[in-house]
């Protein structure tokens, strides 16, 4: 009588395995395995579940580490290997090997039985794994003595990143990435004791805001195309009254606006506002009309932040940089990071308008901030013209 082919007898383990004979399943696949000819990751792995559903942890361990040997990214491995390991109660390795299982299915349309029934335990253990490290977690910071939303914002930052209800966001500069900058979102307000001289006129710009908008001409598409350089004509604000800028200092110099905003010029006066010749300051009211939105983006240099004077902000007008969302407040200054991804919406029926500024960042020292200034306006003198999205 003729053996069976290794190939056969893998396939009537994976009919066994499937019935729910895990005993046959299991000889079946010993039989395969041996000498190698037909130890795959898959039979391997097959094989620790089968030792598994049979209560012998020793062997399911064995099988399931030969099978991520064989094929670091199978599967099955992956599956078999956080089954192992949930058994023995090694919850927090078993996660790990979970997560990899989801992350390598990914957004396959379809799987074996045994596979998608696999991945919904996986999501499964993840989501009690979650709760149970989450319940843990929390028990152990309130003896502790944290309390959520009076502790340190910091950590309170890096626990909602831990437990997936914030994803991290880093500085991506388009052009200059100076190093070693702290990765903040929004600054502070603390940090900026000029501020208060800056919104205390939240009133007098208004004043001046409201006549320079009797002028509709003053304010032009803040995104413009350019020809010649790169645009990008699919983006639906390009050369859009949507949003729109009236500068009142444009790359680094001044125009014929500011005379008319004295009170504001006025009001930015001890603000550190960048110095690049041909680039900064910048300071606009910058007008976002009813129901437009400022798709994600970032800025072209992390050497400075941007600030925000909210002047007019009807509601359900949004700001998010990073994973922070914040609605604006009329006369309430900020500061934020331009480099980490940030948006605008303006779900309102009105226009929103904010006083835009720029500002040298609070840690660059002044023979940085000159040395900075130099770098660039030698970049723009080599090249400069700048793309619509500088």
């Amino acid at each position: 009588m003729t053996s069976a082919s290794p190939l056969q007898l893998l396939q009537s383990a994976v009919s066994a395995y499937r019935s729910g004979d895990w005993a046959s399943a299991r000889a079946r696949l010993d039989e395969a395995v041996i000498g190698g000819a037909g130890a795959d990751a898959d039979a391997w792995a097959l094989l620790a579940m089968c030792c598994l559903r049979l209560g012998d942890l020793d062997a399911a361990g064995t099988a399931a580490d030969r099978a991520l040997v064989l094929n670091a990214r199978s599967l099955r491995g992956s599956l078999a290997k956080a089954e192992v390991l949930a058994a023995r109660g090694a919850h927090r390795e078993a996660g790990i090997y979970f997560n990899a299982l989801v992350r390598l299915a990914g957004d396959r349309p379809s799987l074996p039985p045994d596979l998608a029934e696999g991945l919904q335990r996986a999501r499964a253990a993840q989501a009690r794994i979650a709760t149970g490290m989450a319940d843990t977690v929390a028990d152990h910071l309130a003896a502790a003595g944290y309390a959520e939303g009076r502790s340190d914002r910091r950590f309170t930052h890096a626990l909602d990143i831990l437990t997936g209800r914030r994803q991290p966001y880093l500085q991506q500069p388009q052009a200059l990435y100076y190093p070693e900058l702290p990765n903040i979102q929004f600054y502070p307000r603390e940090q900026f004791p000029w501020m208060d001289a800056v919104e205390a006129a939240t009133d007098a710009i208004t004043a001046e805001l409201n006549a320079v908008l009797e002028d509709q001409s003053a304010f032009a598409p803040y995104l413009k195309t350019r020809p010649g350089l790169p645009n990008r004509p699919d983006y639906p604000l390009i050369d859009s009254m949507d949003w729109s800028s009236c500068f009142l200092w444009k790359d680094g110099a001044e125009t014929a606006e500011a005379a008319r905003c004295p009170q504001t010029m006025a009001a930015l006066q001890h603000a550190p506002l960048c110095r690049v010749g041909g680039r900064s300051p910048q300071i606009m009211f910058s007008q976002l009309k009813a129901g437009a939105h400022i798709q994600p983006h970032t800025g072209f240099v992390n050497t400075r932040l941007v600030c925000h004077l909210p002047l007019i902000v009807p509601p359900d007008c949004r700001f998010r940089v990073g994973n922070e969302v914040r609605a604006w407040e009329r006369g309430k200054c900020w500061a934020f990071d331009d480099t980490i991804e940030h948006e605008a919406r303006n779900d309102s029926d009105r226009a929103r308008v904010v006083l835009i500024f720029d500002i040298w960042r609070p840690e660059l020292s002044e023979e940085e901030r000159g040395l900075v200034a130099a770098l660039l306006e030698a970049m723009d003198a080599f090249s400069p013209q700048k793309s619509a999205w500088d």
